[in-house]
């Protein structure tokens, strides 16, 4: 793709002043902290250190569920190192969010891997019209998370060349699709890879309070999916009324010849991709809906049910058949043995978290095994009881406190997996659902991803950029994305807030307040 000679520098903001200064400050800060591998390592010695030191003033708290008296354990007793010996396999199989993802990215990168969502996308962002351009280009950016980063690199240049062709700035479809993927990485009208982790890494800190506790999926779907229309509508006017104005008219010149248009069998393999996966809601809806289903729980209901537990399975057996599908039908796929290999490929991708997860798993067993995680966790509650902060006010000051780390941290699950251990059990302990304080979490950690210096795929991001903004810098993206971050935050928070006040469930069986 070529640019023209537009003097960029004119139209959009330079890198320059105190805000490139204070983003260059935290890369640096961000760019000394350890892998997380390194940081749940120092979790689980503190955790043994803390827990050494209570034990040894005979530190106790309530069990919330026994309502007995529970003593502190130390990990750095003779019953602390056998039990950090004997369970550690244990506690790394059985960690929720490791079966869970794998089983999930075994469907989605399969989906990848054949080219059904590239092909989606494509097909949405080329098809849009030019009245629903900026709209459309946005929906299907935010639900771009179902491919993970790869949306990053995919939808932006087709943004851009979208919005060229109908005589917009390309920049500036390129910067609305490029925020809507990274800040709006949590929001989806679909149960993507994401819910499925976290709901695995919330369950873990929730069973810290209540063993039986299970958090599903599906826990924050009501929420995300609402969120996804709300942040589509902020994001197109914010481009539309703020952005497009400020960049004025584009002068150069772009071949469009050079992206890849959608082919006669990429549409053919979606259509038919489109019509089995219809199908295979339809069946399982025909199993479930019954009143006898044997996927209804004892009592005839869906929350507490082999379906609810089945999500996940479900979820890999939908993109499993769209994929295969898609595959055969444009193409794609050639050879039955193409299948397992693609599916191979998606799990290396994994490698990196599996490593990081071994030992997370750890700090967290820990925190639950010494009784340390109930200390801090009524603690807490406590705290915020006392300071009137035991509801959706607590939620929002968290929300606010997650933005901190997020400068410094670039995943979200290693952030989560630090922070749900101590918040879930709290809020639980005041009454809160672990959905909610999820999602309070959620919120702040996509809005505030554009202005992270420590990601990885900025390089990549911007020399995408350069192609429509030849002279553009870091400071260039992050000034450009910083408005689409406030508002995207802001109007969250306010759907958060209503979402709350109105009491409306997260997703299904998940309510403000416990049961």
């Amino acid at each position: 793709m070529n640019s023209g000679s537009q003097d960029d520098s004119q139209v959009i903001a330079t890198s320059s002043g105190r805000g490139a200064r204070v983003l260059g400050a935290i890369e640096r800060v961000g760019n000394r902290l350890p892998h997380p591998l390194y940081l749940f390592l120092i979790m689980a010695a503190l955790v043994a250190v803390g827990s050494t030191i209570a034990h040894a003033f005979g530190a106790q708290t309530m069990d919330p569920a026994t309502g007995e008296p529970r003593a502190v354990e130390g990990l750095l007793t003779a019953d602390g190192a056998v039990y950090a010996l004997t369970s550690m396999i244990e506690n790394f199989v059985s960690f929720p969010p490791l079966g869970l993802i794998i089983t999930v990215m075994l469907g989605i990168g399969l989906a990848e891997r054949v080219g059904l969502l590239s092909a989606f996308m494509r097909g949405a962002v080329s098809s849009a019209p030019p009245w629903a351009l900026t709209f459309v280009v946005v929906i299907v950016s935010i639900m771009g998370n179902l491919a993970s980063d790869a949306a990053m690199v995919i939808i932006p240049p087709l943004a851009a060349v979208a919005f060229y062709v109908v005589g917009r700035h390309p920049l500036a479809g390129f910067a609305a699709s490029y925020c809507a993927v990274i800040a709006g990485f949590s929001a989806n009208f679909m149960i993507a890879g994401t819910d499925v982790l976290l709901a695995g890494i919330t369950t873990s800190g929730a069973q810290i309070v209540d063993p039986e506790m299970t958090v599903t999926p599906l826990a924050n779907w009501y929420f995300m999916a609402a969120s996804t229309l709300v942040l589509a509508v902020a994001i197109t006017l914010t481009c539309t009324r703020y952005l497009e104005p400020r960049l004025g008219s584009f002068t150069g010149h772009i071949d469009v010849d050079t992206e890849a248009p959608i082919t006669r069998e990429e549409k053919r393999g979606m259509s038919w991709a489109g019509a089995a996966m219809v199908s295979f809601i339809a069946l399982v809806a025909a199993v479930v809906i019954p009143g006898g289903s044997p996927l209804r729980g004892e009592d005839g209901g869906v929350l507490q049910s082999p379906f609810m537990d089945s999500i996940p399975v479900l979820i890999l057996f939908f993109f499993i058949i769209g994929a295969v599908t898609y595959g055969v039908v444009s193409g794609s796929l050639t050879s039955a043995s193409e299948v397992p290999q693609h599916m191979a490929d998606a799990l290396k991708d994994l490698v990196p978290f599996i490593v990081v997860i071994f030992v997370a798993a750890q700090a967290i067993a820990w925190f639950d095994w010494s009784g340390l995680g109930m200390l801090v966790a009524t603690s807490g509650a406590e705290a915020l009881e006392a300071g009137n902060l035991d509801g959706m006010s607590g939620l929002v000051l968290f929300s606010i406190f997650v933005i901190i780390p997020n400068f410094f941290i670039l995943s979200g699950s290693a952030q989560w997996a630090l922070l749900a251990p101590i918040f879930v059990p709290m809020f639980m302990m005041v009454g809160i659902d672990p959905a909610y304080t999820q999602a309070a979490f959620r919120i702040s950690d996509s809005a505030f991803n554009p202005l992270v210096p420590v990601n990885p795929m900025l390089p990549v991001v911007l020399g995408l950029m350069q192609r429509f903004a030849p002279k553009s810098g870091l400071g260039t993206l992050f000034s450009i994305v910083l408005p689409f971050t406030v508002v995207v935050w802001v109007v969250w928070m306010i759907l958060f807030l209503i979402w709350g006040g109105f009491e409306l469930p997260m997703g299904p069986g998940h309510e403000l307040y416990l049961d």
